[in-house]
């Protein structure tokens, strides 16, 4: 990972950071955002970091850079192991076809970012 991927994820994370604050301060509907994700990714049948790979899969789809560094140190910090997110990664890729693959990339970076941290 080069200097310039590793700055732009960290741009990521600072833009949500500062993003986040501003929202769950001036943003009603923001907070009912935030209450609605961390129930979807609580515990159920599913576990989190189930939830968490799955999410990996639809962001490589939908092409969400955020979403993959959100998901990825999501699923990281909820136990899933790097081969896991390369499979929900891989899943994503499948289902997207082409295009997918240049989230996929961007994904990989992500995960050398938290593993190499």
């Amino acid at each position: 990972m080069d200097d310039q991927d590793r700055e732009r994820i960290e741009k990521i994370i600072s833009d949500r950071k500062k993003a986040h604050t501003y929202f769950l301060n001036n943003s009603e509907v923001y907070r009912s955002f935030v209450e609605m994700e961390q129930k979807a990714y609580s515990d159920g049948e599913l576990e989190k970091k189930y939830k968490e790979l799955i999410a990996i899969g639809i962001s490589i789809i939908i092409n969400c850079e955020s979403c993959l560094e959100w998901h990825i140190k999501q699923a990281l910090e909820s136990g899933a192991t790097e081969e896991q997110i390369i499979e929900a990664i891989e899943v994503g890729m499948e289902m997207g076809g082409g295009p997918a693959t240049v989230s996929s990339r961007f994904a990989l970076k992500v995960l050398n970012y938290y593993r190499d941290r």
